[in-house]
C-alpha cells in the first residue's frame, strides 16, 4: 500500500523532520492528536519509538527500528523489531519513506506501508492510512517550511 504526493518544501528538510525527534513531535500524529514522545535514533538498528494521543482513541505507542538510512533521500522502519533489531511480539508494519526531488526546489513525498498479511493490510486502510498519513504529510510540509530560509 502506498501513496505520494508533491511538498512544497526540500528533500532534505522533510527528512530532517523525520530524523530529529522535536520536529517528528510537531508533525507526526493527525491533528487534533499529538505526539507526546519521539525517540529517533536514525542509523539502521536505531530506536524509533513514538507516543500519540488522541482524545477520542487515547494513547498509541509505538516501538520500532530503524532498518535503513540515506541521509535526505530514504527513511526506513519496522515495529517487527525494536531497538537493535529485537524481535517485537506484534509487528504490524514496515514503513518506507522516500524523499525525492520535485519541481521548483520542492519534493516529492512517497510512502509506502508493507504488511505481513493482506489482514494487516486491509485493517490499516479501514483505520485510514492514506488520509492519516496524507494529513501528516502536509503537517510535515508546514514543519519543513518553517526550517528552510
Amino acid at each position: 500500500m502506498s501513496f505520494e504526493v508533491a511538498l512544497d518544501c526540500t528533500p532534505s528538510a522533510a527528512f530532517r523532520c523525520w530524523t530529529e525527534a522535536a520536529l517528528l513531535k510537531r508533525f507526526f500524529a493527525p491533528e487534533p492528536g499529538r505526539t507526546e514522545e519521539a525517540v529517533i535514533e536514525p542509523v539502521p538498528g536505531g530506536r524509533f519509538y513514538t507516543k500519540i494521543v488522541f482524545e477520542d482513541y487515547g494513547e498509541m505507542a509505538g516501538e520500532g527500528c530503524i532498518l535503513h538510512v540515506e541521509p535526505g533521500r530514504r527513511l526506513v522502519f519496522t515495529d517487527a523489531l525494536s531497538a537493535g533489531w529485537r524481535p517485537n511480539a506484534t509487528g504490524f508494519f514496515t514503513a518506507d519513506l522516500r524523499f525525492i526531488p520535485g519541481e521548483a526546489g520542492g519534493c516529492l513525498y512517497r510512502v509506502t506501508a508493507r504488511h505481513a498479511d493482506a489482514g494487516a493490510a486491509q485493517r490499516h486502510a479501514e483505520m485510514g492510512f492514506i488520509g492519516g498519513w496524507t494529513q501528516v504529510a502536509r503537517q510535515l510540509e508546514r514543519v519543513a517550511q518553517s526550517l528552510e530560509p
